[in-house]
């Protein structure tokens, strides 16, 4: 009698404890879980981040193209307004030398 008493126990136990490990193992593998989608989720917004500072770094990229472009152009006009200022400050010198020898001229003549 006692035998089998204390096989019943041992096996009431054995259950016990595989009732609470199969309870406890289902606690791991859901929270496991909803850390494994919180992970995911995280990792999709992160995507999406990247995507949009992708966007905006080639439309950065691209307005610097632009600015490049136009810091050139304003550079050759730069140069082209300089040639064109020495030019007429030179043709004012030859004017104002021609006003001198036309005053000159008529102080001569008074």
């Amino acid at each position: 009698m006692f035998t089998s008493w204390l096989i019943y126990t041992v096996f009431i136990f054995v259950i016990i404890y595989l009732l609470i490990m199969i309870n406890y193992t289902k606690a791991l593998h859901k929270k496991e879980k909803l850390i494994v989608n919180k992970k995911d989720r995280n990792i999709d917004d992160l995507k999406t981040m990247i995507k949009k500072y992708r966007v905006q770094l080639q439309r950065a990229i691209g307005d610097i193209d632009v600015l490049t472009d136009e810091l050139s152009s304003a550079r050759n006009d730069l140069k082209i307004m300089r040639a064109k200022n020495s030019q007429q400050r030179l043709e004012i010198d030859q004017l104002v030398s021609k006003v001198k020898e036309l005053e000159e001229k008529i102080e001569a003549l008074i």
